[in-house]
């Protein structure tokens, strides 16, 4: 009897308070690696967000419908329970900038520390997006500014609207 061939799965976690297009292409390059990716939502209740964990959940199963082999989930507390909960293989991270992997670096190492074998999987940013962050796009539209292109369609969509709604 053939043994049967390992299952690889990742969880790539973040805010995603939007998802950018950076996002979405560590989604699709990260898709070719794992047999299943989980793009796991961050709910950090100290942390105000422009969305909410359930808006950031619909707009990305919207966005990585082209990625039948990605799923989205949420989780709060410890992103290492939620790898073992979901039977993952390894968390998947970007980085963009050298700031980005010294940060990446402790949590990398903090998770291992609590818990042995879970392995952390840095990708580059792809070059077109390298300077896009959540952040920044949300700066830019408060101002007014053009985000296509940095954002999904649907994302930029539901910015304009959000923008534009009475404070």
């Amino acid at each position: 009897m053939a043994a049967q061939p390992s299952r690889i799965v990742a969880i790539y976690p973040g805010s995603f308070d939007p998802i950018t297009s950076g996002h979405l292409d560590l989604i699709e390059r990260g898709s070719k690696l794992a047999d299943r990716l989980i793009v796991a939502v961050l709910e950090n209740r100290r942390k105000q967000s422009l969305f909410s964990v359930e808006e950031r959940v619909e707009m990305l199963t919207e966005v990585v419908k082209p990625f039948p082999n990605v799923e989205v989930g949420w989780f709060h507390g410890l992103l290492v329970d939620y790898v073992k909960s979901r039977g993952a293989n390894f968390i998947l991270r970007g980085i963009r900038a050298i700031s980005d992997y010294e940060y990446e670096l402790q949590i990398a190492h903090m998770n291992r520390r609590l818990s042995p074998g879970v392995e952390t999987v840095f990708l580059m940013a792809g070059e077109a997006y390298s300077f896009v962050s959540s952040q920044l796009v949300k700066e830019v539209v408060s101002l007014g500014g053009d985000v296509s292109g940095l954002v999904p369609p649907l994302v930029e969509e539901r910015l304009k609207r959000l923008m534009a709604a009475p404070r």
